[in-house]
This record gives structure tokens, sequence and C-alpha cells, in this order.
């Protein structure tokens, strides 16, 4: 139901944008958000948006740097990636939440996409 791409290999200081694009049922009435996981470390929230497009939330990590939007007459979500670190390295995972509302626990996330790697080169 959600398909994530755009993923590659950047050196450090570029840019990528991610894209998911949901299929077989609509989520404009469910937050989306995305979550990365690099080898051997758990899972981490990166970004979220609530139905409306209002009030992304981002992880310290990334604040400044990631900007999350979505399209929900095209039901996307977008995650476009600069001033990239290798630190970045990770497959990037699209999700809907359950809710409407920013959350960042990945356990109310009920729906994932397949994920895309990231590869940053320093």
């Amino acid at each position: 139901q959600l398909q994530a791409f755009g993923g590659g290999l950047v050196q450090a200081g570029g840019s990528l944008r991610l894209s998911c694009v949901a299929s077989g049922r609509t989520f404009s009435s469910n937050a989306l958000g995305w979550f990365r996981q690099a080898p051997g470390k758990e899972r981490e929230f990166v970004a979220a948006i609530s139905w409306s497009g209002r009030s992304p939330y981002y992880a310290d990590s990334v604040k400044g740097r990631f900007t999350i939007s979505r399209d929900n007459a095209k039901n996307t979500v977008d995650l476009q990636m600069n001033s990239l670190k290798p630190e970045d390295t990770a497959v990037y995972y699209c999700a809907a939440s359950r809710y409407l509302l920013v959350t960042t626990r990945g356990a109310d996330f009920g729906s994932w996409g397949q994920g895309t790697q990231v590869t940053v080169s320093s």
C-alpha cells in the first residue's frame, strides 16, 4: 500500500528527495511519517506530518536539514533531505499513522512501505 523511492548514493553535503506513494486506499485522514534504520541500530523516527499537512515535526538530528510534505490529492508524502551527513545513511521507511495528528512512536503507525536505501559518503 505504501511504496517509497528516491534513495541512492550521495556525497556528504548533498541532497536527496524521497517520495512515498500510497495505493489501494487513501491516507488523507492519517498522519504520515518517515523512519530510518541504520545497520546494527534500532529504527528511529525522522519526521512526521499531520493529516492536513500542518504541524510537521522532526527529530532533532534532522531539524533544519529535512523537510516533510504531503499532497493528499496525489496520496503522497515526500522527504526533502539537504546537507546530508554520513550518519544519515540508513534504510528509510514511510509509514501511515493510525491517527490524524503527529506522533513519533513507530507503534502508532499501522502501514509501512518497503524502505529505500540512502547512503551518504564522506
